[in-house]
């Protein structure tokens, strides 16, 4: 076989990997609708919610990190009454990490917190990751009343103790 026909029958053969070409994978349109719809069939979709009695104010704990975004709505003593989170919605990868993302975390837990019948809540927001004013602006626009926002991001004050100088 000669080398012209080894390069075009190289070129055709679907068995032999393509050495040095990269192929980047592109979503059609299509595909992203069909994306984008799954998220905002996951927001809306009916939760069954089971508490004895209305509750006006509440706490919401928003936890952003850099892989995801949780957000826990609780009563006013600290007992959780739902949660939700970008990954529990249909976002994958890095998409969980987004302020799109947190958003409609926020609009799927403003839902719930309507039909529970919170008004006011106050905010606490905890981590670092790109989710925590998108998220907090979501439930502003949502209608939620906020009465406060609280940082409680933990801070090293000093640390723990270094290990001993390593002697060789």
């Amino acid at each position: 076989m000669s080398e012209e026909q080894w390069d075009q029958e190289k070129d055709h053969h679907p068995n032999l990997p393509n050495m040095g070409k990269k192929r980047i994978i592109t979503k059609t349109e299509e595909e992203l609708l069909r994306e984008r719809e799954a998220v905002e069939a996951a927001v809306k979709k009916e939760v069954k919610v089971e508490v004895p009695r209305k509750i006006k104010e509440g706490r919401v704990y928003i936890s952003s990190s850099y892989n995801n975004t949780i957000i826990t709505l609780t009563d006013p003593r600290g007992n959780v009454l739902n949660w939700t989170s970008a990954g529990k919605i249909g976002f994958k990868g890095t998409k969980k990490a987004t302020p799109f993302a947190a958003s409609k975390v926020a609009e799927a837990l403003v839902q719930t917190a309507k039909k529970l019948g919170v008004e006011k809540v106050e905010v606490f927001v905890k981590g670092i990751g790109s989710g925590r004013e998108s998220a907090i602006r979501s439930l502003a626009a949502r209608g939620l009343d906020i009465v406060s926002i609280k940082d409680v991001t933990p801070i090293p004050h000093n640390g723990c103790r270094p290990p001993k100088v390593r002697r060789v």
